[in-house]
């Protein structure tokens, strides 16, 4: 077998990575393919449990993935001597065992052919774990408080993507917001938020399970303002972290108005108002619910229209607050499509002294226990007379203080006249005592 002389510290096995357009052309020899040394490449080639480590290495990671539940590995070095999870050195060695993989983070490891003993998968690799990075793509240049961002990343060691479906047993992948404590932006002295972990499982926003493409789906209801989105890697024995640009998080750009109906057999007006700044106000569609009083729901959608302003309407039903949910579907002025949660809106209808006198009239009138329970709702009729007792004490306690009040300064007038009496009455006596002591 001819001997092939590499730098073993920038090879990578070929059926683990897709190599750049422009590396070089790869030679096959012993059923094991290397791509020439060019300077971007990671990874140690691997065959039949057999590997080489060149002597400029400083440090290595290896990475052997093993039959669930299966003992781990055993390195056997150059010398002959054995590397077990109970017999290395710690202060030049660290070992990870996990359930289906072992990670072994090695310092100045001996130069020469290395070989590994356990039930190792074939996809097993030696990488320098210093060079995974993630890499994702800019978020928007406009991006609003409510919305649902889909964002991609791919793993990279070097400048190559981590096709290994399984790799992402081994890495966690997380999305953080940091303030920028901008004193401008509403979310001042906000702490970070946590927003969530990209998968590669094909579940929710990912496409396709163990493509290597991770998926993290933003939920932004959090402040608006200026914030730092950091992507953070987590391996059993390293963490790396991918910081881009500060972005602004803008506020909401819809907010309401109402024009409340009076009577029954009116309607409530509600004004969906969009604020054209940064978004096309004639490509919104709303859909929601709005909850009534009595807690009963009405899904509700609106979608024709053009311009700033949409109106829905609202037949009145009875006093109390009224609670819109809604989420909202348009384009960014730049034409990205976006979909975002508006938050909840509520509304109050009143109700005047007049009408509840004339329902408590009309209940009285009829007698409550004579009342056909199919058309009286009893906890409405319950609600309304405490609302009145409540009034009626209200009011009471305003008079008892009112009375209160006028006996306070009764009192007071009544002392200061007492007051004024008293000093006449000395300065009088001092004035007769003098006449009398004086000569005549």
């Amino acid at each position: 077998m001819a001997k092939l002389i590499f730098s073993l510290t920038i090879l990578i096995l070929s059926n683990i990575y897709t190599p750049l357009a422009n590396a070089a052309d790869s030679i096959v020899e012993n059923k094991i393919k290397y791509i020439k040394n060019d300077n971007i490449t990671n990874e140690i080639p691997y065959f039949d449990n057999r590997f080489r480590l060149d002597a400029q290495l400083n440090e290595i990671t290896m990475l052997f993935y093993h039959k669930a539940g299966s003992v781990p590995v055993i390195l056997i070095r150059p010398d002959g001597s054995k590397l077990r999870i109970n017999d290395y050195d710690h202060e030049k060695i660290e070992w990870y065992d996990d359930l289906t993989f072992d990670m072994i983070k090695m310092k100045k490891p001996i130069p020469g052919p290395w070989q590994v003993i356990g039930d190792v998968l074939p996809n097993s690799q030696i990488l320098v774990v210093s060079d995974v990075t993630i890499a994702v793509n800019p978020l928007p240049a406009v991006i609003l408080a409510g919305e649902t961002l889909k964002v991609e990343g791919k793993l990279i060691n070097g400048n190559l993507a981590i096709n290994n479906p399984k790799f992402r047993d081994v890495v966690e992948l997380e999305v953080k917001l940091i303030s920028t404590n901008n004193s401008a932006y509403e979310n001042f002295g906000s702490e970070s938020i946590n927003l969530t972990t990209f998968r590669d499982d094909g579940r929710e926003l990912d496409e396709h399970a163990s493509d290597g493409i991770f998926t993290g789906e933003f939920q932004l209801t959090i402040p608006a303002g200026e914030w730092v989105p950091i992507y953070r890697i987590k391996l059993p024995m390293a963490t790396r972290e991918l910081r881009q640009k500060a972005i602004i998080l803008h506020k909401t750009p819809i907010s309401f108005k109402v024009d409340v109906a009076k009577t029954e057999g009116e309607f409530h007006q509600v004004h969906f108002i969009i604020d054209p700044k940064y978004v096309d106000p004639d490509s919104f569609i709303f859909q929601g619910k709005i909850t009534y009083p009595d807690r009963q729901d009405e899904a509700f959608s609106l979608m024709d229209g053009e311009g700033a302003d949409r109106i829905k309407k609202f037949k009145y039903t009875e006093p109390g607050v009224h609670r819109i949910n809604v989420s909202a579907f348009g384009k960014t002025i730049n034409g990205r499509e976006f979909r975002l949660v508006v938050p909840e809106y509520t509304f109050n209808v009143e109700v005047t002294e007049e009408e509840l006198l004339q329902h408590i009239s009309e209940i009285n009138k009829d007698g409550i226990s004579d009342a056909d329970e199919s058309t009286v709702n009893q906890t409405e009729i319950d609600q309304q007379l405490s609302l009145k007792a409540q009034q009626q004490e209200f009011q009471q306690k305003i008079e008892q203080a009112k009375a209160k009040q006028q006996k306070q300064w009764l009192i007071i007038g009544i002392g200061n006249i007492v007051i004024i009496l008293i000093g006449l009455g000395i300065f009088f006596f001092l004035r007769r005592k003098k006449l009398k002591n004086e000569p005549r």
